[in-house]
């Protein structure tokens, strides 16, 4: 399958939830701001994000993080978020500072706003597609 050669190819892919208008958000300003397109992006509702989701334990009907997966390395929670943003260069990189943080705290607040991420911000009736210019970088 070709989803599966690509899922394969070398560099950072983002797992992330396309229905969620927070996460689209986020998948937006990556592609936006990803200056080198070092991040490639999977929605968890496409076939190559629940693959992945998958592959790493975790059900794509009912996740609870977003991904970051980069050959057999994978980051969720907020290492994930943390990774993103210092992979996307300055200034963002700066919120690498978050990493002083103990883990249990910022997976705590984490883990708090991802489960409440519908309520909070809202769900799109479908799942976001970028413009043509970033389809290149979305499995």
């Amino acid at each position: 399958m070709f989803f599966m050669q690509e899922i394969d190819r070398p560099g950072p892919i983002i797992v992330f939830d396309a229905e969620c208008i927070l996460c689209s958000a986020n998948a937006q300003f990556v592609l936006t701001h990803d200056k080198a397109a070092r991040f490639r992006l999977a929605s968890m509702q496409g076939e190559a994000g629940a693959a992945l989701f998958r592959r790493h334990g975790i059900d794509p009907a009912d996740p609870d993080t977003l991904i970051v997966v980069d050959g057999d390395r994978v980051l969720r929670d907020s290492d994930a978020i943390l990774a993103i943003y210092a992979g996307l260069g300055w200034p963002w990189r700066a919120t690498s500072m978050l990493r002083l943080v103990p883990r249990t705290v910022r997976n705590r607040v984490y883990r708090l706003i991802a489960r409440n991420r519908y309520r909070l911000f809202g769900r799109h009736d479908r799942c976001w597609v970028p413009s043509p210019d970033y389809r290149a970088r979305m499995l």
